[in-house]
C-alpha cells in the first residue's frame, strides 16, 4: 500500500518527536523507480537519505511495529549529529 508522503512523514515525527525540534528537517517522497520511500534528513548544510521499503512502512503505519523504520531513522539521525 502506498501512503501519502505527508502521512508517513507524520508517523516518523510521531516515533521521533525531536526531529524538527533539534534542527533536523525531514521529508518523505515515494520513488516510483525504486519502489520505496525516500526518507531525507537535513541539518544545517548536511543531508542524508535512506530508502524505506513499502512493507516496513505498512507494518509501522498499521501500528504493529516500527522497528525497521526506527532503526533506519535512528542511524540517519546519529550520522547527521556526528557531522561537523
Amino acid at each position: 500500500m502506498i501512503y501519502n508522503n505527508e502521512i508517513l512523514c507524520e508517523k516518523i515525527r510521531h516515533v521521533f518527536p525531536d526531529i524538527g525540534e533539534c534542527g533536523i528537517d525531514l521529508t518523505v517522497d515515494y520513488d516510483e523507480q525504486k519502489g520505496a520511500y525516500v526518507v531525507d534528513l537535513r541539518k544545517d548544510h548536511h543531508r542524508l537519505k535512506t530508502y524505506l521499503e513499502p512493507e516496513d512502512a505498512d507494518i509501522c503505519m498499521q501500528g504493529k511495529q516500527c522497528v525497521g523504520l526506527g532503526i533506519q531513522i535512528s542511524q540517519l539521525r546519529a550520522n547527521i549529529e556526528r557531522m561537523p
